[in-house]
């Protein structure tokens, strides 16, 4: 996997935490990541429901890039490879969870919405940290938070990276320069391949065309400025919208309300994150 995510100066590698075993059947493990800092690529032998309360988290795995924003997180398997990184800071609030026959959960990696009640029992095994000496008393929120993550909402939302050469500098380009416009017909006449070449080659491998990897790239990079503090003027343009109003239209469909909505919503996560 070649992602451009980190590869620009700046950021630190975090370690990946030593552990053996796991206290319970779920463990709350929380840490809070600085700015541009990042995990190695790593697998646990265990599943993790990668989660933030406040801030964006970027995860890849496989060829695949999300954002996790504090309404989402990602459901990864025991022992598929991946890493987590926030390019602005994040309240890392991680769930191991024991394999077990009945889990019923899915075997690839999957993002959800995060219902209000999950994010309530993880603040509370927080809260709780290792000083919860009721064992009772976690048992049954160990319990709720399993009955939690089978009753999840799947999110179909991520952004696929290719290997094929070709797909791969097309894609780098426009992650260095999300307000490229250019067509499939521009990129044709620039890598020598007709346009129905390339159609073929995206919708094969990335499942997805040349213009809908373009608005899912906008779409997450839009969420990490936003929870970064930035203005929408200044993100749509940045992103190359023709107007605040292009780039709202475009948010509202895919998030359900308007950029600032959104931003009013996380307003407490960010101020906690100093944005």
């Amino acid at each position: 996997m070649d992602l451009p995510l980190y590869r620009d100066e700046g950021w630190t590698l975090v370690d990946v935490p030593d552990i053996d075993t796991l206290p319970r059947p779920v463990w709350l493990r929380a840490q809070d990541l600085p700015p541009r800092h990042v995990f190695p690529m790593h697998v646990h032998p265990w599943n993790q429901f990668v989660y933030a309360t406040a801030g964006t988290l970027t995860v890849t795995v496989d060829d695949s890039w999300y954002v996790i924003t504090p309404e989402q997180a990602i459901w990864v398997p025991t022992g598929v490879e991946h890493t987590t990184g926030a390019r602005h800071g994040a309240n890392f609030r991680n769930l191991y969870v024991a394999d077990a026959p009945d889990l019923a959960m899915p075997r690839e990696c999957t993002l959800f919405s995060v219902s209000p009640l999950l994010r309530a029992l993880i603040v509370e095994l927080q809260d709780l940290g290792d000083a919860g000496d009721d064992s009772a008393y976690l048992g049954r929120i160990d319990a709720l938070v399993l009955a939690q993550l089978q009753r999840l909402k799947v999110e179909p939302l991520q952004l696929p990276w290719p290997r094929n050469p070709m797909l791969h500098r097309i894609c780098e380009a426009l992650y260095d320069a999300p307000a490229d416009t250019r067509s499939v017909e521009d990129w044709g006449r620039e890598l020598g391949a007709s346009p129905r070449t390339l159609t073929r080659r995206f919708e094969r491998d990335l499942g997805i065309s040349l213009r809908e990897w373009r608005h899912r790239l906008r779409l997450f990079l839009s969420l990490e400025r936003l929870c970064a503090g930035g203005s929408v003027t200044r993100i749509a343009l940045e992103l190359g919208y023709a107007s605040p109003a292009a780039f709202t239209c475009m948010f509202r469909r895919n998030m359900g309300c308007s950029p600032s909505e959104w931003r009013g919503r996380h307003r407490p996560e960010m101020r906690r994150m100093g944005a």
